[in-house]
């Protein structure tokens, strides 16, 4: 069995959110444009003599008009309502996920299993390709693990307040090649697509193949 001590479970973690934000794409910032800045609020001279003109009195009558009158002020534009109804929508955040492994699939030595991460928080999020994934031994230990990404084209999938997505699991209990025996897990850590923070949950598992994990990118549901 080979694992690791104490001390090096936070490294892994990190390493392995490294690994998974230098594989991620990287977005192209917006591009901005500034206004013109050619406007002017000083009125011009005929429009102030027009604006005189209108508060003189009408002929016939005795006088100017009631100097005391406010002037117009053109009202602000109002914000569209639609640009204030949708705001952006953007990455589940680790912080917003609760994650649980559903029920295991089992048969002739393999095992398959939804990794399942359901959005807690109060606003509407996404989630987008693999998820790092660390085993933990009983006594606290981080296992080795292998995750190997399943040649699956990830697609970004939209999770409403309380709406779920999983990621299929697949590995071995039959010992190969020198194994003789299959190391145990206790948990897991797992770290959403393209986070650093991670999530544990309790995961008792055999895995053979050196702690080899095969896995799928995230899609819509919690079943297989």
């Amino acid at each position: 069995m080979q694992r690791t001590n104490r001390t090096s479970r936070a490294a892994a973690a990190s390493a392995v959110a490294a690994s998974l934000l230098l594989s991620a794409a990287c977005g192209s910032a917006a591009s901005r444009t500034s206004g013109s800045s050619g406007r002017s609020d000083v009125p011009s001279t005929a429009a102030a003599a027009a604006m005189a003109a209108e508060r003189t009195a009408t002929p016939g009558s005795a006088g100017p008009a009631d100097a005391s009158a406010p002037a117009a002020h053109a009202a602000p534009p109002a914000a569209p309502a639609a640009a204030l109804a949708s705001a952006p929508v953007g990455r589940c955040r680790t912080g917003t996920l609760r994650a649980r492994v559903g029920t295991t699939d089992a048969g002739a030595g393999q095992r398959y299993a939804p990794l399942v991460l359901t959005n807690t928080g109060s606003r509407t999020c996404w989630v987008y390709g693999f998820v790092g994934l660390i085993m933990i031994d009983g006594s606290g230990d981080a296992l080795r693990t292998r995750t190997r990404r399943e040649a699956v084209q990830p697609r970004r999938v939209t999770l409403r307040p309380g709406a779920a997505a999983h990621a299929r699991l697949h590995w071995t209990v039959v010992p190969s090649g020198t194994e003789t025996s299959c190391p145990r897990s206790a948990r897991l850590m797992i770290i959403p697509p393209d986070e650093v923070a991670h999530l544990e949950i309790p995961f008792t598992a055999e895995v053979c193949g050196d702690g080899k994990i095969d896995v799928r990118p995230m899609e819509p549901g919690t079943t297989l």
